[in-house]
């Protein structure tokens, strides 16, 4: 540092009692630099100045000019030939590296940019966070509040103490309407419930901002198409005795009229524009439900476009429905956009859709790593998309997916690679099929987005141990309500035949031992025959998956009938004898999750989930293999190895590396699992996380292979698994890499009295013993 300047080592607020001292304390500039507790090691600024190191400032400057000047001459060649392809390509890059260059002129290299440099103390930047502070204060109530500031200097670092008088808090005495508009005075008495500004609140300038756009929205929403949050003014009055103040919201006549009117939609036009490279020769004109459809080619239903408008001619304007159907034709997938414009003539309004197609035919590929049992696996898969496929909004798609994925061996042999393949064929028809054919069905479910999907596939999986292929059919049906808050599926027929070409004589072996010893497993090897119908609900609350400062929920619900149409015909059991094994099966999944933010920087995450599945009549007490709960992994208690946990107290074959070396896979027909995280942002992209899991598996009824793993309510609590750790995430908002240390601390395997095996660890084994601690590396947020 240079002479006279210091660091800002602390900045601390004094007298923060009934305001929030996290937004004060946010306010304040600069902030000081994240250090790690004891240590008093900021490695934000190490990195900082490790990369400012390598960064040489004159020669940044000097390619920049180089590219510049290289720009330029690409210019001139583009204004002499005109508009050559490698010419405008070589032009969009050299743009794209300039643009690169002063980024790094202005922030410097990869280095500094994750880092953070020494933050300094600055006069002007105190001066500021008083501002905004005391600013803060008068928006939220605190009329008679004062602030000053005290610096104290100690060798090269400075502390900053900000001392706030809030004084106290004015709160509304009373609310006032002024409006001369019967028809605004009467929407405000209907929503007067949930007004922001009631009697006896403390006054928020913020409560009158959510106050102004809910009026907005409510008079949008009921005709008033002209109105804006520009016509509504707030003032108010203090009263510094009584410390109250009066609010007066007063409604501003338009400049255009004598007062504020209810339009209506008088005439609704859909049109479907060319291409920007075709002439539109052959456009064709239709009419339904009121609706004047214009096409520049017959190549539409406008049965299904209609229904996707949820406005009629006739209707009052209703914004959040016409914004509600410009989502609900995007979702179609048909078009580049969607616009819709509004015409007015007084007090009617012809409503103009436009949209213009999209490209018939789409390829997308993706290459990417999957990341199971620590072990990344490269993949590789496409989709071609055939849109508008029989004119009538459908789309023909084909995906293949290859690649290799991590998979622990079920015969003792460590990690390997499983090679996968898959391919499919879908039609998705954007409208409900049999039984819900028909006009007045689709003009019904239409403003719920309904999908039709069918769609056969083939599989492929090569293991160490055994080679496993299948061919699937389907048909599904998914629709969601308005703003997307629940999404539902039905597959009402979900078939699939399955074979296992090839299983290693060590793998037959085991599944031999288990068949002698009264477990079916093998059978779920056989080829089979399996068909299901199923049906899934997502409820999500408050918009759960955009981690913002608010709290949101999740609820996922799965039934499923395995085998149903078994009931009905006189197929045989199961038995050693079976060449082709059918399997009838119940199965049901609860899955919630919650995400509660403490403040700015903290947060709560935990999620329950609860399974049971459970096989009946020809099945003889199995389940399609992949119908099996399994406990353990990245996404599920963390410090068991995927699918090694439980089930119950059974204490699982153990191999050669110890005493949590546990070699093979747990199939369960219960589940119930439970995981709480804390995480708190630590600078950067850089967050952490605490946490702790608790769960296990069970099976229904008694399995003489694996004693104590049968449930039972007088000791199921008793064999809990509880697992603790601590997580690293690096967040970059398109990508977060996760990486979880978690340690087993009750093991229910163990003996009653000897299962709390925390202990192990100590000074001289950190880890505990060997295979106690799991390290997880995933990619995104384990829930």
């Amino acid at each position: 540092m240079k002479e006279g300047e210091y660091a800002l080592f602390e900045n601390d607020l004094e007298g923060v009692e009934k305001s929030e001292e996290e937004d004060l304390a946010g306010l304040i500039q600069p902030e000081t630099n994240f250090r790690i507790p004891l240590l008093n090691v900021s490695p934000g600024v190490t990195i900082y100045r490790v990369g400012k190191n390598f960064f040489d400032s004159a020669r940044v400057a000097r390619i920049t000019l180089e590219k510049k000047q290289e720009l330029e001459q690409i210019k001139a060649q583009l204004d002499t030939l005109g508009d050559d392809r490698k010419l405008l390509k070589k032009e969009e890059k050299l743009e794209s590296r300039i643009e690169s260059l002063n980024q790094k002129a202005e922030f410097g290299n990869g280095l500094m940019r994750t880092g953070n440099p020494v933050a300094l103390l600055d006069s002007s930047l105190i001066d500021r966070s008083i501002k905004n502070m005391s600013g803060y204060l008068q928006n939220n109530g605190f009329f008679d509040s004062s602030l000053d500031y005290e610096v104290k200097t100690k060798g090269k670092k400075a502390f900053v103490t900000y001392r706030i008088k809030e004084g106290t808090p004015y709160k509304i005495d009373s609310v006032y309407s002024r409006t001369d508009n019967e028809e605004i005075r009467n929407q405000l008495k209907r929503s007067a419930s949930k007004s922001f500004l009631n009697v006896g609140n403390k006054y928020s300038q913020d409560d009158i901002i959510s106050e102004r756009d809910r009026l907005e929205g409510i008079l949008k929403n009921n005709g008033f198409y002209m109105f804006s949050k520009s016509y509504l003014e707030y003032y108010v009055y203090t009263d510094s005795v009584n410390k109250k103040v009066q609010i007066e919201q007063r409604f501003q006549k338009p400049t255009f009229a004598e007062k504020h009117r209810v339009y209506t939609v008088d005439q609704i036009n859909f049109r479907v524009n060319p291409p920007s490279d075709e002439f539109a020769d052959r456009q064709v004109s239709k009419e339904l439900k009121g609706i004047d459809f214009n096409f520049y080619r017959d190549r539409y239903s406008e049965k299904i476009l209609a229904s996707r408008v949820l406005f009629n001619k006739g209707d009052i304007y209703n914004r959040n429905i016409v914004i509600e159907s410009q989502k609900q034709l995007s979702n179609l997938d048909l078009f580049r956009f969607v616009n819709i414009t509004f015409d007015t003539l007084g007090n009617s309004l012809t409503a103009n859709i436009f949209t213009q197609p999209a490209q018939k035919y789409q390829l997308t590929n993706q290459v990417g790593l999957s990341i199971t049992e620590q072990l990344p696996g490269p993949f590789f898969s496409t989709s071609l998309r055939n849109r508008n496929f029989f004119r009538g909004g459908e789309i023909l798609e084909f995906n293949f997916r290859a690649g290799l994925e991590g998979v622990a061996s079920a015969t003792n042999q460590g990690v390997y690679q499983s090679r996968e393949l898959g391919v499919s064929g879908s039609v998705i028809f954007p409208r409900f099929l049999i039984p819900f054919g028909g006009n007045r069905a689709l003009d019904r479910f239409g403003r719920y987005n309904p999908n039709t999907r069918t769609q056969i596939g083939y599989n492929y999986t090569n293991r160490p141990e055994y080679t496993r292929q299948g061919v699937n059919g389907l048909l599904s049906y998914t629709w969601s309500t308005l703003s997307n808050r629940q999404q539902f599926t039905i597959n009402m027929a979900d078939i699939s035949y399955i074979r296992t070409p090839r299983i290693t004589p060590e793998f037959e072996q085991i599944l031999l031992d288990l068949a002698n010893q009264g477990n079916n497993l093998i059978w779920s090897f056989l080829p089979s025959f399996v068909s299901s119908i199923s049906g899934q609900a997502i409820i999500n609350f408050n918009r759960y998956g955009d981690f913002q400062s608010r709290p949101s929920s999740l609820l996922r619900l799965f039934a499923e009938s395995g085998g149903t149409t078994l009931n009905f015909t006189n197929t045989q059991d199961n038995n050693e004898n079976t060449e082709i094994a059918n399997f009838q099966w119940l199965k049901f999944q609860a899955d919630f999750r919650r995400y509660y933010p403490l403040d700015k920087k903290q947060t709560l995450a935990y999620r329950f989930n609860f399974g049971v599945a459970q096989p009946y009549g020809v099945s003889s007490g199995i389940l399609p293999y992949e119908k099996y709960f399994f406990a353990g992994g990245g996404t599920s208690i963390r410090a068991w190895q995927a699918r090694r946990l439980g089930p119950g107290s059974f204490s699982a074959r153990r191999g050669e590396g110890g005493r949590y070396d546990y070699p093979f896979e747990e199939p369960a027909e219960m589940i119930i699992e439970s995981m709480f995280e804390y995480r708190r942002k630590l600078y950067g992209y850089f967050d952490m996380a605490l946490f702790i899991d608790v769960g296990n598996s069970w099976v229904i009824g008694l399995d003489q292979t694996r004693p104590g793993a049968d449930f039972r309510f007088d000791r199921f609590y008793k064999e809990l698994a509880v697992g603790t750790g601590i997580g690293l995430r690096m967040d970059f908002d398109f990508l977060v890499i996760r990486l979880d240390l978690a340690t087993k601390a009750i093991d229910p395997s163990e003996p009653e009295g000897e299962r709390w095996v925390l202990d192990n660890i100590s000074f001289n084994r950190p880890f505990g013993l060997k295979g106690q601690t799991v390290l997880n590396f995933g990619i995104g947020y384990p829930f």
